[in-house]
């Protein structure tokens, strides 16, 4: 073999491993797919996050699992009272005794309202999706129901708020109180729970007020006068500790143990979820801060 012929094999030979280590290292030889990363962990028993654009899951864990929903019930009670025909959300409405009895008797999250005072239907809304007031929540839904006694309106606002998830296609989710205290019989699933947002959020109202951190209600007192409320300050954390958050609502209890649906956007995609039954108030935070990080991952 002459030199000549050498050199143009070895050539050839360089050009072959030159180009077997740029297409090795491009990953289209040999080289395994990059992975996924890895869906996180979280505490809560049920965790779910979808793309609020078009509704595509971005993550599940027991995403269909029915359980105890605490006081994120109060999203579908804000809904409700927000689809009324004609509604005036500067009626008022005024606070019996026995919305302050009701608080008392299940040692319940309140908006301290005064009985004999004339709350408006807006201030309503925002005492029940702030501090989780259940007095707001009975009053609402003694206002806003039909039939001639207060049990008689209540039960027919909760059967509003049922309809209303039977409307959206829901098939694990069953309310048998307006503010999440419930008889054993109120449920819905993670899955459940963000569609349920998800509908409220399109309300300009509802978003307004789950967005808000702090609000000061000015109300009438019997005598007429204005008394001015101690403020109501938002009990979701995360508008305070996670960038773009945007809602929605914490719940807690015995059996639901810390619960908390939430929404956020950022460069313009949202992603909206839930996390059930969480360990504690700080770790359904850390939670629903991994799961939404993940989705935001994935679109």
């Amino acid at each position: 073999m002459n030199i000549g012929t050498q050199s143009i094999r070895l050539r050839r030979a360089v050009g072959i491993a030159v180009t077997t280590g740029a297409v090795l290292a491009s990953g289209a030889l040999y080289a395994s797919p990059v992975q996924a990363a890895a869906a996180p962990t979280i505490a809560a028993k049920g965790g779910f996050v979808m793309n609020d654009a078009n509704g595509k899951s971005l993550y599940t864990k027991a995403a269909d699992t029915r359980l105890s929903t605490g006081s994120t019930t109060k999203i579908m009670t804000a809904k409700v009272v927000l689809a009324q025909k004609n509604l005036n959300l500067d009626a008022k409405v005024t606070i019996q005794m026995a919305y302050s009895d009701y608080i008392v008797a299940n040692n319940a999250s309140s908006a301290r309202l005064i009985v004999g005072d004339k709350v408006t239907v807006r201030q309503l809304l925002y005492g029940l999706m702030l501090p989780s007031g259940c007095d707001a929540a009975y009053a609402l839904a003694d206002k806003f129901g039909t039939g001639t006694t207060r049990a008689a309106r209540v039960k027919s606002f909760i059967g509003k708020m049922n309809a209303d998830a039977k409307k959206l296609g829901l098939k694990n989710t069953n309310f048998d109180s307006f503010d999440g205290i419930g008889k054993g019989n109120n449920y819905s699933t993670p899955r459940d729970l963000t569609k349920i947002a998800s509908s409220a959020m399109k309300s300009a109202n509802f978003r307004a007020i789950v967005k808000t951190k702090s609000y000061t209600a000015k109300t009438v007192t019997k005598t007429g006068s204005t008394r001015t409320m101690a403020p109501w300050t938002n009990t979701n954390g995360l508008l305070s500790s996670y960038s773009g958050t945007i809602g929605v609502k914490t719940g807690s209890g015995p059996t639901a143990k810390y619960c908390l649906v939430f929404a956020a956007t950022k460069s313009g995609r949202t992603v909206i979820g839930t996390v059930l039954a969480s360990t504690s108030s700080a770790q359904r935070e850390t939670d629903a801060k991994k799961i939404m990080n993940y989705g935001f991952g994935k679109i």
